[in-house]
């Protein structure tokens, strides 16, 4: 088993069984992860040799206009695609086997987490891990210490507050708020 077999099973959103031969090369792949986000995170890294960085952990180039201010954490990396003019602040942490995907001109906010991966309810299949992606929109601004779950898509010019937990959809221009994350209003013109 390959990274390419490992993402094709990921993006199809099929169950990785644990101890299976892809939670293998999941493993593999997030010691890599580990060590290019370790790099990244000690001491101070001009804003080119960051994106460097951040082109070896997701294996694609980042556009000049990203920023991520460090300590920046994946787990896996190689499931991220950046937009253009996106501004990631320091202490996110994704989780991006599911696959993250972050629209041109976001802002995502200090210590925000992207988890796109659930465990199996069942005790005794626990191990297996169930993706989905997140799909951030074009224009979103995500407030600090927000957690968003798999399988939510925030739609453009959205806003999420700070230290919200999101668990389902947000709709484009709508402001949400709280855990579970709710619309409390809509983004005025």
């Amino acid at each position: 088993m390959e990274l390419t077999d490992l993402l094709e099973a990921l993006d199809a959103g099929r169950t990785i069984t644990g101890d299976s031969p892809l939670h293998e090369v999941m493993h593999r792949v997030s010691q890599d992860a580990l060590r290019i986000t370790g790099e990244l995170n000690c001491g101070y890294r001009e804003p080119a040799r960051v994106r460097e960085l951040l082109a070896q952990l997701t294996g694609r180039p980042v556009d000049e206009s990203v920023t991520v201010f460090p300590p920046f954490y994946a787990d896996f990396g190689k499931n991220i695609t950046l937009g253009k003019r996106v501004f990631i602040n320091s202490g996110c942490r994704f989780q991006d086997q599911g696959g993250v995907v972050i629209g041109d001109d976001c802002l995502i906010g200090h210590n925000t987490v992207l988890a796109t991966l659930n465990h199996d309810l069942d005790p005794s299949r626990r191990a297996d891990m169930h993706p989905a992606p997140i799909v951030i929109g074009r224009n979103v601004w995500i407030g600090s210490n927000a957690t968003v779950l798999p399988g939510v898509t925030i739609g453009d010019d959205a806003v999420v507050a700070a230290a919200s937990v999101v668990t389902r959809d947000v709709p484009e221009r709508s402001v949400v708020v709280g855990s579970p994350a709710r619309v409390v209003r809509s983004v005025t013109d």
